[in-house]
């Protein structure tokens, strides 16, 4: 694989994936903006490496955002290569053997496994080539990616953390709102292994040491994102996915261990003594802000870095950006594990970047048995980092290995012709996760599965229904608009004003006779209904949740429809975050620069489209 992110970079530019910016860009607000109008590209467009930031070091952003630099970063041909990998070797250890020859046939790829584990190195590391003396954060180029940030972010570290009792490591990726030269926020959420750490070490009394690495193999940054069960060490994935071990080196003010070819360390504690602080806001992966809480303080000790180190970032917000790439790595990765402990009838998980890793989720299955759709669902949901999602669609596979996001929306297009949503629809209760700003409850909400698996007598055959053209819609009370998406059964409807869900769907079913429809989805009266149907999507997933959300609508000709509320609900318990975007004296600065940039013809800002969604200033909605 790579020796370090700069041996990374030279491949990227070696095979036309990196542009290298070498007029000055402001790491606030500018940087993100550029990367955001590249990274939503057709293909995720190019990494960016901005080498004149201000500070002794470049930036390096959109690294990952393509399935070919995603490939690349991972040394496969194609993301299912992993998941092939991960399937024969489970497959060879679990396999009965016969004699004696057969077991000593497996001691090759015991000692191929042994050779991913993770090796201490004696003496410092490249990570340790420089130390900053005074260490001092604000030194270098961490981002301020929107207007209503709290802050510059740190938004791609390796946070190592070692379980109080056992010592065992763990790599979690939580971003670090930087306070001061010597102290950050740590924003590790009540479900992540690093919070469970902070837990032990405030029952004994004690510090806890920290240390947060930047850069180095790519592998490295992908495993710290890898949904893997407690007791897994990311450094022993990170290895089965370089075919090398990955080398380590101790700390100069602790006793954890990093990657010795890191290009940053950053090595401190934190003190589950002290009062947690508010951090926050910040615009996150889901395309809204999310909103101020408290977090624990993380004191810095020290920072090391190579000579000529490279400081990576990533931009998070609407989707797509670089880690709807990744999430695909994910899927792809962890469908040979999924297969073999939880779910053996599952053929394929998609998870389009719409739903933003969490919200919506699609699965085929091999299905012999009635009920089996809604038994999926249930597993899933007890699985791992799948407790979170929230909306899970299960079809009947179709003999693929991996099927694309095309083919997979064709052939929802088609099974949803099939879809009784009285018999069809399973709603749950659940964890959710704390950024679902949707949810009742941070962390704990409503969850819903829509079988369109092909269903079994006992469960009742269905009808293909396809549904009816109506020309001329019967305005409701408050419709502003409303669009009907090609080839779905379903009609998203604009309206203004506050009327309950179901006296505004019953209303407009009783009023427009809609052979074959699903779903009605309602949508806020201000959003243009020739908003296109992935932003809708997104809206949907993020303003929604099932319980309160989602009603099952008969009418009075003898069908129902699944009513979905998709607006926007400021004042109803909990604070409502906004859309991040841009504002426009930033999109006209990268305008004026664009031409100096080498970044080609002009992209237009992709807060220009986004910026009628957004409800009021600031990160909460007032």
């Amino acid at each position: 694989m790579y020796k370090n992110l700069s041996e990374f970079i030279n491949t990227l530019e070696k095979e036309g994936e990196l542009l290298r910016i070498k007029e000055f860009v402001d790491p606030v607000l500018e940087i993100a903006e550029i990367t955001d109008r590249v990274s939503k590209s057709p293909g995720g467009g190019k990494a960016l490496l901005f080498e004149n930031t201000g500070t002794d070091f470049p930036v390096l952003t959109n690294m990952m955002g393509s399935r070919r630099r995603m490939c690349m970063a991972l040394g496969v041909r194609h993301l299912g290569e992993m998941s092939e990998r991960i399937e024969s070797l489970f497959s060879e250890a679990l396999s009965p053997k016969a004699g004696i020859m057969q077991k000593l046939a497996m001691l090759p790829m015991l000692g191929e496994v042994a050779g991913w584990l993770p090796r201490s190195k004696k003496g410092r590391g490249e990570c340790q080539q420089v130390v900053m003396n005074p260490a001092d954060i604000e030194k270098l180029p961490a981002l301020k990616c929107w207007p209503c940030d709290g802050g510059r972010f740190v938004t791609l570290p390796l946070v190592h953390t070692a379980d109080a009792e056992t010592g065992a490591r763990n790599v979690g990726m939580y971003r670090l709102q930087i306070f001061g030269t010597d102290s950050t926020g740590m924003h590790w959420h009540r479900h992540k292994t690093g919070e469970r750490h902070y837990e032990q070490y405030r029952k004994q009394g004690r510090k806890m040491p920290v240390a947060v690495c930047l850069g180095g193999d790519p592998a490295y940054t992908y495993a710290a994102t890898a949904p893997l069960p407690n007791g897994i060490d990311e450094y022993l994935l990170a290895g089965f996915l370089r075919r090398k071990p990955v080398e380590l080196v101790k700390c100069l003010t602790s006793e954890l261990e990093v990657p010795a070819d890191c290009d940053f360390v950053i090595e401190g504690y934190v003190d589950p003594a002290e009062e947690k602080v508010l951090e926050g806001d910040f615009g996150d992966h889901t395309g809204f802000y999310s909103l101020k809480d408290y977090y624990p303080v993380f004191h810095i000790t020290c920072i090391t870095h190579r000579r000529g180190a490279v400081y990576p970032a990533t931009l998070v917000g609407i989707p797509p950006q670089e880690d709807s790439w990744i999430e695909h790595a994910t899927e792809r990765l962890f469908m040979a594990p999924i297969r073999l402990a939880i779910a053996p009838e599952m053929r394929d998980l998609w998870m389009p970047r719409e739903g933003v890793a969490h919200n919506i989720a699609v699965c085929s299955i091999e299905k012999t048995y009635p009920g089996q759709g809604f038994k999926i669902a249930n597993a899933m949901w007890g699985a791992g980092q799948m407790m979170f999602n929230k909306m899970i669609v299960v079809t009947s596979a179709d003999g693929s290995a991996e099927t694309t996001g095309k083919a997979h929306i064709a052939n929802l297009k088609e099974l949803i012709k099939y879809y009784d949503p009285c018999q069809d629809t399973l709603f749950s209760r659940g964890t959710l996760d704390v950024l679902d700003h949707a949810a009742p409850a941070a962390g704990f909400g409503g969850k819903v599965c829509i079988d369109l698996t092909g269903k079994l007598p006992e469960e009742g055959m269905r009808k293909k229904v396809e549904m009816g053209v109506c020309e001329d819609i019967i305005p409701v009370q408050g419709l502003t608009g409303y669009r009907t998406p090609e080839g779905w059964p379903v009609i998203f409807l604009m309206v203004a004003g506050q009327m309950r869900l179901e006296e505004t769907v019953s209303l407009f079913l009783e009023v427009n006779n809609f052979r074959g429809l699903k779903a009605v989805v309602l949508f806020d009266g201000g959003i243009s209904p020739d908003t296109d149907e992935a932003t809708l999507v997104w809206l949907a997933g993020g303003n929604t949740d099932a319980m309160r959300d989602m009603k099952i609508i008969d009418t009075a000709h003898d069908y129902s429809v699944l009513a979905v509320d998709a607006r926007a609900k400021p004042g109803r318990g909990r604070p409502w975050p906004n859309v991040v975007t841009m504002p426009e004296d930033i999109v006209r600065e990268v305008d004026r620069k664009w031409n100096s940039l080498g970044l080609g013809e002009l992209i237009s800002s992709p807060s220009t489209k986004y910026r009628p969604l957004v409800i009021s200033d600031g990160a909460e909605v007032e």
